[in-house]
């Protein structure tokens, strides 16, 4: 037999070699075999445990997004309590602002009006005071022209008459 006899390639040329040995289609044959074999055994394990590992991840994250969702619908939940209570206590402050607005304003009129019914007690009081002085003087000066002129329009006669009358009128009274 002949060192390299390819069988159907001519010099030069690509052929088929059917020889098994040379071709190591035996040592492929039996890698081959091999790994069908024991690898699904070696592999199968690793990737059974990183199953398992991965299986455990997806758990603890669907727990985990569980107590997330929980404590998110809780705060939602307390967010619009506290707007109700936010908005409650800002509608109680417009009331209340409100309030002691009219009552500032209540308490200015009614100051207001003490005031000026103090000054109109205080302009009348004055009045009266000035027109009681006016009058008094008036009497003064009336009773002193009257008796200035008295002497000059009243003789012996008319004085006597004058005294009688006033007797008189004393006895009706």
């Amino acid at each position: 037999m002949a060192p390299h006899t390819p069988l159907f390639a001519s010099e030069g040329h690509f052929g088929l070699n059917l020889n098994l040995f040379e071709t190591n289609v035996i040592n492929l044959a039996i890698v081959i075999a091999a790994l069908v074999w024991f690898l699904p055994k070696v592999l199968g394990s690793a990737l059974e445990r990183r199953r398992e590992v991965i299986l455990s991840d997806l758990q603890d994250a669907e727990e985990r997004l569980g107590v997330a969702t929980a404590a998110l619908a809780t705060a939602q939940k307390d967010l619009a309590e506290a707007q109700i209570k936010a908005d409650q206590i800002r509608a109680d402050g417009k009331v209340r602002s409100e309030s002691i607005r009219l009552e500032s304003e209540r308490r200015t009129v009614e100051a207001m009006a003490l005031l000026k019914q103090g000054s109109s007690n205080d302009l009348q009081s004055e009045a009266d005071r000035v027109s009681e002085k006016l009058r008094r003087e008036a009497a003064r000066l009336a009773v002193e022209k009257a008796l200035a002129a008295l002497p000059s329009k009243l003789d012996a006669g008319a004085q006597l008459a004058l005294i009688d009358r006033s007797i008189e009128s004393l006895g009706e009274v």
